[in-house]
């Protein structure tokens, strides 16, 4: 009895840690589609954006682009969908290659680098190589999160 109300107690502590933390990204499978495009997206991992739902569904896009397509409308793609769904938001760094939280992420818009659905917003985790890569590849700007608009992304096309 000592060992199980113990059990339980660990469980409600540890479990007490992770509240208020976003759930982690999680790798695509062979048949996961981007949202907006239908493009299947686990071969663009490089490029690879996903929000994951309250709900624990985890939704893909081949693209930082269509990803904040689908983040500013998300009912023209899922109807029924808001904003309020989203628990967390991921896009891949350029360099590393790893996935992790947009709102940390610098983005370059109107770079000579193109992903699966061509012009690309491109996300690097450090302003240092943020700035180095504005220069290297002839990109127009360097934009926090919330200085994203919807008529920004739709000109990058």
């Amino acid at each position: 009895m000592r060992v199980l109300g113990w059990l339980l107690i660990s469980g409600l502590v540890f479990g007490a840690q992770g509240a208020g933390q976003n759930p982690p990204p999680r790798p695509p499978t062979a048949n996961d589609k981007c949202v907006v495009c239908g493009m299947f997206v686990a071969e663009y991992k490089d490029f690879l954006a996903e929000i994951v739902l309250k709900n624990g569904t985890h939704l893909y896009f081949d693209g930082a682009k269509d990803m904040f397509r689908f983040y500013f409308e998300p009912e023209k793609y899922d109807p029924g969908r808001k904003p309020s769904d989203f628990a967390a938001i991921y896009v891949t760094d350029y360099y590393s290659l790893e996935m992790f939280p947009a709102a940390q992420a610098f983005f370059i818009a109107g770079s000579d680098i193109r992903g699966p659905m061509g012009a690309e917003l491109i996300p690097l985790r450090k302003e240092a190589e943020a700035k180095t890569f504005l220069k290297d590849h002839k990109g127009k700007s360097i934009l926090k999160m919330d200085q994203l608009t919807l008529e920004l992304i739709n000109g990058l096309d």
